[in-house]
């Protein structure tokens, strides 16, 4: 960039324009002025290269704007089923399938259990990279930072899961709720073939899903987290990562293999983060605009941070190891000691889940982070199940 160059607050993807062609930040209309120093001749190369950009920005600034009216058309007509709005945005969190869809499909099926643990942990891994790679913008700080509504304000509001801190695309509900319900619509759907033998049956829990998809998407648009094109590349890739990702789950592997894979993963994110900062990429842009922009600053949590959902993925994916080292196999329980498991399981989960931690040092609060989803598969799959089998086993015998 010319040292020389004026820097004005614009969204991040205009900051890259400079950075890449050496322009000034583009104005509010859609014209950009190319400059360059005194005495410099820019080459033919040069100026095609920097016109590329400069399309390709305003492309983009014409698929977030139509996201914004988008928005606002959508909170106007459905304001008044904001919390199941809500709702649904919770339903969708990446923390539910660790947290409900987990713990509830492993006492129906031990297998499909583990696949989701499994779809769940390495899908928002790669969801992050995919983040740190796109620098996607979420709506509720474009709509300041690209000053293209100066004149005409959307009619918008923020709610209390709006501001989230992580970059925008593809979207992380999205993409971890299309990854981990595929296994459990997939599973459901080939019970139900089995039992039945009819096509229109077996397919009704994959009409389920793709609901499921559109009300996610539609909730994370209502809300101001996302664009459309943005929920829509998450559906998509989650739905290739779920069926890629369920033929490959890791049962019987033993402990070492989680062991490599959480420390492996964790490593390999940390060692990406600092060579991308290195390359003068500042990762931590998202997090600034987002508590500039965010119009209630206690909606900014640290667990909605890049890092948290990494130490979620590694910390869970160590604690699966740790279960099925434990106890290879699983607990075998008939179907109303599965129901109690469930039932103790969730208000533990709960309880682990409302475990306030400290937000400082953030290293402290990462680590305990991770341990509590360590935690998690130990709950479900060895300490309660365990139990219960012992607690009905004496009273059988008795």
């Amino acid at each position: 960039m010319a040292p020389d160059a004026e820097i004005l607050p614009r969204s991040r993807s205009r900051h890259l324009l400079r950075q890449e062609t050496g322009a000034p930040a583009l104005r509010k209309t859609t014209r950009c002025r190319m400059a360059t120093k005194p005495g410099r001749v820019e080459s033919a190369s040069r100026r095609v290269g920097s016109f590329i950009v400069t399309r390709r920005i305003l492309d983009m600034e014409a698929v977030y704007t139509q996201g914004i009216w988008m928005a606002e058309g959508l909170q106007q007509r459905t304001m008044s089923q904001e919390k199941t709005w809500q709702v649904i945005t919770h339903i969708g969190d990446p923390k539910a399938a660790f947290l409900l869809v987990f713990p509830f499909t492993y006492f129906i099926s031990k297998r499909a259990g583990v696949a989701v643990l499994w779809v769940a942990a390495v899908s928002e891994w790669l969801n992050l990279v995919f983040k740190w790679m796109l620098f996607g913008e979420r709506p509720f700080w474009w709509i300041g930072e690209s000053r293209l509504f100066v004149n005409k304000q959307p009619k918008v509001h923020q709610f209390s899961s709006t501001c989230e801190t992580g970059p925008g695309s593809p979207s992380g509900h999205a993409m971890v709720t299309a990854a981990v319900w595929w296994v459990v619509v997939s599973s459901l759907g080939s019970f139900l073939y089995s039992r039945t033998h009819s096509l229109v049956l077996s397919a009704a829990p994959y009409l389920l899903y793709v609901v499921m998809l559109v009300a996610v998407g539609i909730s994370r648009i209502f809300i101001l987290a996302h664009f459309p094109h943005q929920v829509i590349a998450g559906s998509i890739t989650g739905l290739i990562l779920g069926i890629v990702l369920s033929r490959r789950v890791p049962e019987g592997r033993p402990l070492l293999f989680f062991f490599c894979l959480s420390i492996g993963l964790l490593l390999s994110t940390l060692m990406l983060h600092a060579g991308l900062q290195q390359l003068g990429i500042d990762l931590s842009w998202s997090i600034a605009l987002a508590k500039k922009w965010c119009s209630h600053a206690e909606w900014i949590r640290l667990d909605t941070a890049p890092f948290s959902s990494l130490t979620r993925d590694c910390g869970a994916l160590l604690g699966l190891g740790l279960a099925q080292y434990w106890k290879p196999g699983g607990w075998s329980l008939p179907w109303a000691p599965r129901a109690l498991s469930l039932a103790i399981s969730s208000m533990g989960l709960y309880h682990v889940h409302r475990l306030p931690l400290p937000v400082r040092p953030q290293g402290l609060f990462y680590g305990l982070f991770f341990v509590k989803f360590v935690i998690v598969p130990q709950i479900v799959m060895v300490l309660v199940p365990g139990l219960v089998y012992l607690f009905t086993h004496k009273k059988k015998k008795d």
